[in-house]
């Protein structure tokens, strides 16, 4: 670490070192997030640093360390994208309301808000900071493998909503370090953080179980990605070993739209079911607005449990029951995997499952 870029007048590394009683070096090595400094240590320095006002000078520091401390907080989808004339890819002719449908359907959905609060504040105590990024469209995907390239941040944090979204595979193909949100749907050497979908799933069965529901059906995520799936198996596989050998199925898109939907089309099927249960919050949302639409009181005439724990449980009428995903760990939990493999290029690739609960509310 140097201070020779610094403006004359502000504090130094030895003015911290002063007023901490330690070596310049060692409050480098605290500064810079060297791991066996004592902990009694790092805490004067910090102390020190408070006391003085020092701030890094982040262009020397990056001269040294190579690193920039912002790390890419990207969300990535792989739709189909708008063709140009000649039947293929429209690439910089596609309709730019592509791009805000895709981010306007990302802010409307909680869940992306929990990961930015988990990544922000596990990452911004250490002085690092996330840049937002979408990657949409196969342009936008080149952009973001581009700007890694670049050093323009140190790596990749990878939320995808996407069954066949390449971005995972082009990030390790490049040799980019990443780590993606949920396990990835197709083999890909890629440290990543996921949930127990299935226990979670098995969770809201027995809850219904227990309710004496026994006409129950489940609008699924979509199934061609393995939360959709997974959650799907779990219910199923739960209430079969209770006797039910069948369960009506309705699919959703994770939208409160698709949740009415299949609401609706399960409504049609099974008027007399008892019980729902949907792959996630927003769904159960919709299908609450359904069940009121024809007349079915929640919980009484139908219960109805959720799976996420976000906002939109609690905005509900009635408020979900739902399964909790703790989000802002698993986030949190990512970047700390991430800022591990800048540490270890070399590390091998690992993956973190964290375990879910069932919070009661009114709704079932």
């Amino acid at each position: 670490m140097t201070d020779d870029l610094r403006p004359a007048g502000t504090p130094t590394l030895e003015d911290v070192a002063r007023a901490a009683g330690v070596s310049r070096a060692t409050v480098s090595r605290v500064i810079n997030g060297v791991r066996n400094v004592d902990p009694a240590i790092q805490e004067a320095v910090r102390r020190a640093v408070s006391l003085t006002g020092y701030a890094p000078n982040r262009a020397a520091r990056s001269l040294v360390t190579r690193r920039t401390d912002a790390i890419a907080l990207v969300v990535s989808g792989a739709g189909v994208e708008p063709e140009s004339a000649d039947g293929g890819p429209a690439g910089d002719t596609a309709d730019p309301d592509n791009g805000s449908s895709f981010t306007a359907q990302v802010f409307a959905d909680p869940f992306f808000g929990r990961v930015v609060t988990g990544v922000v504040n596990y990452l911004r105590p250490r002085g690092m900071h996330p840049v937002l990024m979408f990657a949409e469209t196969s342009r936008a995907r080149e952009d973001v493998v581009s700007f890694l390239r670049q050093g323009s941040a140190d790596g990749a944090l990878v939320v995808s909503t996407h069954a066949e979204d390449p971005l995972p595979g082009m990030l390790t193909d490049a040799g980019l370090p990443a780590v993606l949100y949920a396990r990835p749907a197709r083999p890909v050497r890629i440290s990543y953080v996921d949930l127990a979908h299935q226990d979670g799933a098995r969770l809201a069965a027995e809850h219904l179980l227990a309710r004496g529901c026994r006409r129950v059906a489940t609008i699924t995520g979509p199934l061609d990605v393995p939360a959709g799936q997974e959650r799907m198996a779990g219910f199923r596989d739960t209430l079969a070993g209770h006797g039910h050998s069948y369960v009506p199925i309705a699919e959703g898109q994770f939208t409160q739209g698709s949740g009415e939907a299949a609401m609706e089309r399960l409504l049609v099927e099974h008027p007399d079911l008892d019980a729902v249960f949907a792959a996630n919050d927003l769904m159960a949302m919709g299908a609450c607005h359904v069940l009121r639409e024809h007349g079915k009181r929640v919980p009484e005439d139908v219960a109805v449990i959720g799976f996420d724990d976000s906002s939109a449980a609690s905005a509900c009428r009635p408020p979900l029951t739902t399964v909790r995903q703790p989000v802002e760990a698993m986030a949190a939990e990512m970047a700390r995997l991430l800022i591990e493999r800048l540490s270890k290029p070399d590390g091998a690739a690992t993956s973190v499952i964290f375990e879910p609960s069932l919070v009661v509310r009114e709704s079932a």
